[in-house]
């Protein structure tokens, strides 16, 4: 086999449950974003008394917590998620609940001092202001719009700006602005208090890397396989082989808000 179907073959056979992104290393990088999510997060849930994380995906993040509240939930809608939810986050003796991205979430109302998310696919502000308590706080890290904009060209050709996401302004989803987010908190009777973005550099730096990302985060190229988009992947090896790393940038927000 040539080195290009070497590479295909080993990004299509890693697993994608989860959100673990070690096996990357040495092969893509990601610039963080400068106000340092998993350390917010660890100091908001030090001071709360029950805490929700929604679509926790394999709990990874939330496992990186020093302390947890004394009530601790969790929601996730991926089956093989779940199990691995499960796993890293027993030793907080925490609820992991399936509940689908856009559903209701399975709490009662005002439940909750602290809800968070990383990456959410769908933020339903209506739901989120709903099992929050008097004074409660939501704090989310979301992929902004235009995220990962150059490597779906590449694969898809041009896009025309802002051609997806569209449900009703009480929810948004993953890809939407911050502004749009903003508002959607704000309908729901939430008061944002900070609002940061940043574009973040991000380099490919073989095809198995752009394959296995591709695989694991279904919303850059949507319905990809290797297979179908064998031309493009071969296009894009070839210019990794004479040029470097591909280049790519990943638009991040920071949204916190807080219920009257």
């Amino acid at each position: 086999m040539s080195r290009f179907e070497d590479l295909v073959a080993e990004g299509e056979a890693v697993p994608t449950e989860g959100w673990d992104f070690s096996w990357f290393a040495g092969r893509a990088t990601e610039q963080r974003p400068s106000w340092g999510y998993a350390k917010l997060l660890a100091d908001r849930m030090a001071r709360a008394e029950a805490a929700l994380d929604i679509q926790t995906g394999g709990g990874e993040v939330l496992a990186s917590i020093p302390v947890a509240p004394p009530v601790l939930a969790a929601t996730e809608s991926w089956r093989p998620n779940l199990e691995i939810a499960r796993r890293n986050l027993a030793k907080f003796n925490g609820t992991i609940v399936e509940a689908d991205d856009t559903a209701d979430l399975p709490f009662p109302s005002d439940h909750f001092d602290l809800v968070v998310s990383r990456h959410p696919v769908v933020t339903r502000w209506d739901e989120v202001r709903r099992v929050l308590r008097p004074n409660g706080a939501y704090l989310s890290q979301h992929v902004g719009s235009g995220s990962v904009r150059e490597l779906t060209d590449f694969m898809m050709g041009p896009q025309p700006a802002a051609a997806h996401w569209s449900l009703p302004s009480l929810a948004t989803t993953a890809g939407a602005s911050p502004m749009a987010a903003a508002a959607g908190a704000e309908a729901a009777g939430l008061d944002v208090v900070a609002l940061r973005q940043e574009a973040l550099r991000m380099e490919f730096h073989d095809i198995a890397a752009v394959v296995h990302f591709l695989r694991k985060v279904v919303w850059i190229v949507p319905g990809f396989t290797a297979n179908e988009y064998r031309d493009r992947l071969a296009a894009l090896h070839d210019f990794i082989e004479r040029h470097g790393p591909f280049v790519d940038h990943a638009q991040r927000f920071l949204i916190e808000a807080r219920s009257g």
